[in-house]
């Protein structure tokens, strides 16, 4: 296991650095201090190496184009219906950055950035740290947010964690898109998740409040499936599902094939949710990696995370921490 860093780029005077992990079997991640996030992700196959990430090769369309890719998106990851929302007798209106809706922590939230990183002592992992002051995109109190990460072979830990001054809501996200093959679209990917439930959706692509059973629907993935119908259509994935309770930590939460048959990728996480999204949406106006167009389902993600907003749907986990409820959340990626 070896790291090394170098300057990236600048945001607005400050430096963006670049970390490159490499491990033993010969795995090498890039993360930016940009959104804490995950530039690029390159896994040997037969006969050389494979980007499975979605990024740039440069840092200057990160601020402009970037579909939130590779990186840590808060303070409340996902959609806040109404843009608002009422803590502790007072009312907190958010900026809009999706029609009416509150998405991803709005147009300067935690994936927009920059955060300070450093090696540990050890060598062994990166922590970035940033802080978010009270009234950031309108939301209460003062947050350090962390975020660190660590690779043994072909698997990398994400730890992130968040402490507030005062009761404030907080639900971070890993926004990594994935693409394990070559084609330019992420259909024929087989995706198997242990879910036999989702958040309703309403017009607005904010839950209803309800939870439906996904037997019969196309968000059931227990058996694993492509991102095609029977007549070999796109579906669109954009969906929070629930993950069964009472789950062993210890048995991932997606397992998802490449088309090729050389690579899989496993998520596990401590979340209660996890948002599939295929790019139903993307559309970036900019070469990303090695100059591949970035158009609908060029990737796919696997946002392990509490419910879209659970704000205004008290029954769902609640994401209001403070002083004497820390944030802690974990995943691990592996890809091999």
């Amino acid at each position: 296991m070896s790291i090394e860093v170098a300057g990236f780029g600048a945001l607005n005077g400050q430096r963006v650095d670049q970390f490159t992990l490499r491990s033993a079997t010969g795995v090498e991640i890039d993360i930016i201090g940009f959104g804490a996030a995950v530039r690029d992700w390159r896994v040997p196959v037969p006969g050389g190496m494979r980007s499975v990430a979605l990024g740039f090769d440069s840092f200057d369309p990160y601020p402009e184009h970037s579909a939130h890719f590779g990186a840590i998106t808060g303070r409340v990851a996902n959609r806040i219906t109404g843009a608002a929302f009422e803590l502790g007798g007072q009312h907190f209106a958010l900026p809009v950055n999706e029609g009416a809706i509150h998405l991803h922590g709005g147009p300067q939230g935690l994936g927009q950035q920059v955060w300070s990183g450093e090696i540990d002592s050890t060598g062994t992992s990166v922590r970035f740290t940033h802080r978010s002051p009270d009234g950031a995109m309108g939301y209460p109190g003062n947050v350090t947010f962390s975020a660190v990460y660590r690779l043994e072979g072909n698997r990398l830990r994400l730890e992130m964690a968040a402490d507030a001054d005062r009761p404030t809501p907080i639900s971070m996200v890993q926004h990594q898109y994935w693409n394990l093959g070559e084609s330019d679209d992420v259909l024929d990917h087989v995706v198997q998740i242990p879910s036999s439930a989702y958040t309703e959706l309403g017009p607005d692509l904010c839950p209803t409040g309800a939870i439906l059973p996904s037997r019969g629907t196309p968000y059931d993935l227990r058996a694993g499936r492509i991102m095609r119908d029977g007549a070999g259509q796109a579906v669109d994935y954009d969906i929070n599902l629930v993950l069964d309770t009472g789950r062993d930590l210890a048995d991932p939460i997606a397992t998802v094939r490449g088309p090729d048959g050389l690579l899989t990728l496993q998520l596990w996480s401590d979340r209660p949710g996890l948002q599939v999204y295929n790019g139903v949406m993307t559309n970036v106006a900019v070469p990303g990696l090695g100059g591949r167009p970035y158009r609908k389902y060029s990737g796919f993600c696997l946002e392990d995370q509490l419910f879209p907003d659970a704000l205004h749907n008290p029954h769902f986990p609640s994401i209001i921490y403070g002083p004497h409820r820390p944030y802690r959340h974990w995943c691990e990626i592996e890809i091999g």
